[in-house]
């Protein structure tokens, strides 16, 4: 980011970069370098464009770690899972805290005494467990208390309905609109697909047609050669209104190397409406191995494949779901009558689907593929923490307290709760008495996450200048020990003048601080 001192002040005040010219932009520091520092009879001579920025940048990190005040901040309200995700560039934390509803933070400290290790899946007797039946899918049964879908199963975005390149629905049209969900219904325990008739545009043609609907799960097949696949599906396929012929339902359960459709338009039913310009967009089925469930509607259709996964790594295990719907005369002109249709509902149930590998796996397994939880996280997180147990000490109740007040470790002498960060998966776990309180990262970056965060403090202009001259004189050849020494001298010297100008020590402040200095008891 680039200031202009010359700028109108009008300019700064009615714009939103407020304070701005306290900083240097990264691309600045390259450039004055490049001028002042480079060039015949110089101490370098001679210094490339490319050189100078990545030396630039590798000082930008080195400050930001302990001189500049590079400090992020996020806050989020802590799930059921007691997990946080750590922010895209992290590179550690000086301070995790939660806010209380009068906006005061309190400190969480970290704890050492417990982790989430690889929980390695056993047989009876012991022996480390290579199963040639581990199913790899999470919620595979759809059971929930809450109705909806396991998060591990990702599902198709499609509340704006697209019409031949419109997403918004004709005004007081009710088949469109939020129309059709999937989610986990507890009656039955099923996967319901819920289809709506919708019209083709433009819609005073009467043409109707469907949707695709679809969700699907990543799998991790490594050392994995063969996955046997198989599900439970019901082409309930049944209209709201008995008037209306009951199309043909349809359901595509299979393995694919990519990811499903956030967004798809609609179907069409392979209609092709030359008055209209209407094409259809149909999903293609899964490119490594399907099921295609479209007869028997009303009743259980139990299917499974074996699918070769041999050369993959990573493959997506996917359900697409629709309804051919078709109009009433099923004359195939794509004319229903001179009268929109009520909202016209077809629903497809899938209520059980499993993905298990063929053949047995030649790696470690996981004693719990759904959540990949061990149990030592799971007793911490379900046990009712000390942090929890309030005794008064300032009361008579002694009975509660004998023995346990002398040696009393000050790093759990605290209630806020504790944490500990598990680096490999990224993830921050908090103790159970933090549940649904609103958590606070104070965290370290490198400034060079975006454009915008590669600036240098003006009060630290000179640090940079300095890191960058000595980093190229002590990689180029034939510059004299005593010309790199000075500069690694100079370079200390000007971090630490940074330092101290970046603490930003006020004397007033100070001194009254130091006024309680005369208080006997502080703590």
């Amino acid at each position: 980011m680039t200031v202009n001192p010359n700028r109108i002040q009008k300019d700064y005040y009615e714009g939103n970069n407020y304070g701005d010219y306290q900083f240097t932009s990264l691309q600045d520091i390259v450039n004055q370098f490049l001028v002042v520092y480079v060039g015949e009879e110089k101490v370098i001579n001679k210094a490339s464009k490319t050189d100078v920025a990545f030396h630039a940048q590798r000082a930008l990190q080195e400050l930001s770690f302990d001189t500049f005040k590079s400090v992020k901040a996020q806050e989020i309200v802590l799930p059921p899972s007691l997990q946080m995700i750590l922010p895209h560039d992290y590179i550690n934390y000086t301070n995790i805290s939660w806010s209380d509803s009068s906006g005061i933070q309190h400190t969480i400290y970290p704890t050492n005494k417990t982790s989430n290790p690889f929980s390695i899946a056993q047989n009876l007797d012991g022996s480390y467990e290579f199963s040639n039946d581990v199913e790899l899918l999470f919620g595979n049964s759809f059971t929930s208390s809450s109705g909806t879908i396991h998060p591990r199963w990702k599902k198709s975005s499609l509340n704006n309905v697209q019409r031949n390149g419109q997403s918004s629905p004709p005004t007081g049209y009710l088949g469109f609109g939020g129309g059709y969900k999937i989610q986990a219904n507890n009656s039955n325990q099923a996967l319901e697909f819920t289809h709506v008739s919708q019209p083709i545009n433009p819609v005073n043609n009467l043409a109707h047609t469907g949707r695709v609907l679809s969700c699907w799960q990543k799998l991790d097949v490594t050392d994995i050669n063969n996955l046997k696949i198989s599900a439970v599906v019901n082409l309930f396929s049944k209209a709201s209104s008995t008037s209306i012929t009951v199309p043909d339902g349809e359901v595509t359960i299979g393995i694919q190397t990519q990811p499903g459709q956030q967004n798809t338009t609609t179907d069409g039913n392979a209609q092709q409406l030359s008055s209209n310009n209407y094409l259809s967009k149909n999903i293609q089925d899964p490119d490594l191995g399907f099921m295609l469930f479209n007869s028997s509607a009303g009743s259980d259709v139990v299917q499974e494949q074996d699918v070769d996964v041999s050369n993959y790594n990573t493959v997506y295990f996917i359900i697409n779901s629709r309804v051919k719907i078709t109009d009433p005369e099923n004359d195939g002109t794509g004319v229903i009558g001179t009268t929109i249709p009520g909202q016209l509902k077809f629903k497809n149930i899938v209520k059980e689907v499993s993905a298990v590998n063929g053949l047995s796996t030649t790696k470690l397994l996981h004693k719990d593929l759904q959540t990949e939880n061990s149990t030592t996280w799971t007793n911490f997180k379900s046990t009712n923490t000390s942090e929890n147990n309030n005794h008064e000490y300032d009361t008579d109740n002694y009975d509660l307290i004998i023995g346990k007040r002398y040696g009393l470790d000050p790093q759990h002498s605290q209630v806020n709760g504790s944490f500990y960060i598990d680096n490999l998966k990224g993830l921050i776990h908090f103790s159970s008495n933090i549940s649904g309180k609103t958590v606070i990262l104070n965290y370290i970056s490198d400034s060079l996450g975006t454009d915008e965060e590669m600036q240098v403090h003006k009060l630290a202009q000179e640090a940079m200048y300095k890191h960058i001259m000595y980093a190229i004189l002590s990689t180029k050849a034939n510059v004299p020990e005593y010309i790199v020494r000075r500069y690694k001298q100079e370079k200390f010297a000007a971090t630490r003048q940074a330092k101290l100008r970046l603490s930003n020590i006020k004397l007033e402040e100070i001194t009254q601080i130091l006024r309680g200095k005369s208080k006997w008891i502080k703590h």
